[in-house]
């Protein structure tokens, strides 16, 4: 099967699943087989077996930057949300700040351990748990 990405406001394509890991994509990439109708590469569950057969689009020392951002945001500024929106998922970083706004700042007590965790986890789990979830907002 071919497909085409939309990567850097380009449309490339038409190429062979081998062909698309050569750029660095990740799973909210938009794929498209026909070039017309677009989807997030994690709803094709052949491209998301070979997505983390190749290190998820990732270079570990990626993650393990992106790790330590997260996680000092988490610890630090954790009520306004910005974790989430570093690793790409807006509507967890609008959760954070709505939860932070109903419950008089308190959430910022579970940004906090979630911040404390991420620093503690390894690159591995970190980006199983937060990178390749396609959860909204996880936690722990």
């Amino acid at each position: 099967m071919n497909y085409y990405i939309y990567i850097n406001g380009t449309t490339v394509g038409p190429m062979s699943e081998h062909q698309l890991f050569a750029y660095n994509i990740n799973q909210n990439t938009s794929i498209s087989t026909d070039g017309v109708n677009w989807r997030p590469l994690y709803t094709y569950p052949e491209l998301m077996t070979a997505l983390r057969q190749h290190g998820g689009g990732y270079v570990a020392s990626e993650i393990a930057n992106k790790k330590l951002l997260c996680g000092l945001l988490a610890i630090i500024v954790g009520g306004l949300g910005i974790q989430y929106f570093v690793l790409g998922k807006t509507m967890g970083g609008i959760l954070t700040i709505l939860l932070t706004c109903i419950t008089c700042g308190c959430w910022t007590i579970i940004t906090l351990i979630q911040g404390i965790l991420m620093l503690c986890m390894s690159e591995e789990e970190f980006k199983r748990k937060y990178i390749d979830n396609p959860a909204t907002m996880p936690l722990f």
